[in-house]
């Protein structure tokens, strides 16, 4: 694609870097064969190759963003399946996210959207808020109906039925390997996931400490800063990631480290760019050191000894999550797991399509997650399982707000068959009960 930015535009690096990413497109459209917005809505303005030449438009004229270029990027998934179909290689996530920025800064939203989008980036990070909001929406859900703005209908809708209690395995602190040391690593807890399910962080503890990892949970650590980074809200979501940048980066410097392990594929994305976020700042070297070592709880598990398992007689439909397949690109680890350890797995139909969780997006449009988490359920409970698993709590709240088959992490699953408890989801479905506690963590300090 031919771009006309003047020397003075490419003198800011973001501009140069779309500007990069703008003439790698061929205008092929082999983008929008894969685009869940473009399937669902039709128009050619919702697909990638559409809002590349809006986004265009507006850098290369330097405008203020319009409602129009607003609407159809505000409608993108940050999926990246175009990434993973674009035979040119387009980067089009650092694209989009420099068109976020842009609109961030230049576009004056209405009041109820500048609320919304406040409330979402000061609640969300921040565990403890978080869990106040949902025991408020778990209260005003049954009031859900009398909401005219169909997106604070949506917030009450994801409330979850049951709110689990504050793990304190997410506290700063290490736990010893059991048997040898073969690794040292950090785990990121994350924010929503520890309000949401704290099972997953607990589950990710046993595997690896019984597979030879001493687990650290490093001081200052905390949101990776996606949920605000995808909003355009860069000094904020920076602000956030950069203390997880200096916190680990501390534990590599006092006992090293071996990995950052991070068991949601959407904070695993944003972790592994910080080394582009942070490129032209005084954290550049320390944010591309995080980023070198930042691992998916799959890619560590399959460098591990993972013990083969019996065959468990259960069915397990995969659902990939987009951050995970698109944004890692990391397609097969978790299947091949899951295989190795006992259980029978089977993908969906159309598997590369976004459940419509994606962040935010579900709060924020509404009506067009519900179409894709309606299309993507289908196709899971097609295929008859006993149950589902996926890398991803946003991606977990989604599908399981919308289906009676249980939802697990893949990691719960691992544990289970290692020598850890039964995930908590399969025995409330089997028993109708909540599931006994899990025993206690020890604590190496």
């Amino acid at each position: 694609m031919q771009t006309t930015f003047t020397p003075a535009q490419l003198s800011d690096p973001a501009i140069q870097r779309s500007n990069e990413i703008l003439r790698s497109c061929v205008h092929c459209g082999f983008c929008t064969a894969t685009c869940p917005t473009y399937q669902v809505l039709g128009d050619e303005l919702d697909s990638p190759r559409g809002r590349i030449y809006l986004i265009k438009d507006m850098l290369e004229n330097g405008r203020p963003a319009d409602a129009k270029t607003v609407k159809h990027v505000d409608r993108c998934l940050s999926c990246l399946a175009c990434m993973t179909t674009c035979p040119s290689g387009v980067h089009y996530m650092h694209l989009v996210d420099h068109a976020r920025d842009y609109i961030e800064k230049t576009y004056r939203r209405p009041l109820s959207d500048r609320i919304l989008r406040w409330m979402l980036a000061k609640i969300l990070p921040h565990p403890t808020r978080f869990r106040l909001a949902l025991l408020g929406a778990k209260l005003g859900r049954p009031f859900a109906f009398l909401m005219s703005d169909a997106r604070l209908k949506a917030m009450l809708e994801m409330a979850p039925k049951s709110i689990p209690p504050v793990s304190r395995n997410d506290d700063p602190q290490s736990f010893a390997a059991e048997g040898t040391r073969i690794k040292r690593v950090a785990l990121m807890t994350g924010c929503a996931q520890k309000a949401l399910n704290t099972d997953i962080n607990d589950a990710t503890i046993r595997v690896l400490r019984r597979l030879g990892c001493e687990v650290v949970i490093a001081q200052g650590a905390g949101c990776c800063g996606a949920l605000t980074h995808h909003m355009g809200k860069t000094g904020e979501s920076h602000a956030t990631a950069a203390k997880n940048i200096r916190a680990w980066v501390a534990e590599m410097d006092a006992g090293g480290l071996d990995a950052i392990v991070i068991n949601t594929s959407g904070c695993g994305t944003t972790v592994k760019d910080y080394g582009h976020m942070f490129r032209n700042s005084d954290l550049a070297d320390d944010a591309q050191r995080v980023s070198s070592i930042a691992m998916d709880i799959s890619e560590l598990l399959v460098d591990l000894d993972v013990p083969k398992g019996d065959k468990k007689g259960l069915t397990v439909a995969y659902h990939a999550a987009c951050s995970l397949q698109h944004g890692q690109q990391i397609k097969t680890f978790p299947k091949d797991l899951l295989r190795q350890v006992g259980f029978k797995v089977v993908e969906p139909a159309d598997s590369h399509l976004c459940c419509g969780s994606a962040g935010t997006y579900n709060l924020m449009q509404p009506e067009i997650s519900k179409q894709l988490k309606a299309r993507k359920v289908e196709t899971l409970e097609a295929k008859n399982p006993d149950l589902i698993a996926a890398g991803n709590i946003g991606c977990m709240m989604q599908i399981g707000g919308a289906t009676q088959i249980p939802i697990v992490h893949t990691v719960e699953l691992i544990d289970w068959a290692t020598g850890g408890p039964e995930p908590r989801a399969l025995y409330r479905h089997r028993e109708g009960i909540p599931a006994p506690t899990a025993p206690a963590i020890p604590i190496l300090r």
